[in-house]
């Protein structure tokens, strides 16, 4: 619980923020970090391997909506979180 309020307080873009498309990209990526950590070590676990699959198609469409609508951020956010590398 300690890191998703750090993540929320590191991408909040004002005071009451915690849904913006860069808080929400931000917890998708520690996420899917930690469920890739999981699936390395556990193969046959294929329910949390679709649901990874899941979060990595929510992000991309978050980038994608903030590519559209703001470059800058978008610009901003994958270099803080090293996506595209």
């Amino acid at each position: 619980m300690e890191a998703k309020v750090k993540t929320i307080a590191d991408f909040k873009l004002h005071e009451r923020d915690t849904g913006s498309a860069d808080v929400q990209i931000a917890l998708l990526t520690q996420r899917i970090n930690h469920l890739t950590e999981h699936l390395q070590g556990n193969l046959k676990d294929h329910s949390s391997r679709r649901g990874l699959l899941i979060m990595v198609g929510q992000r991309r469409r978050l980038l994608d909506y903030l590519h559209n609508t703001d470059a800058n951020r978008y610009t901003a956010i994958t270099k803080k979180l090293k996506l595209r590398r």
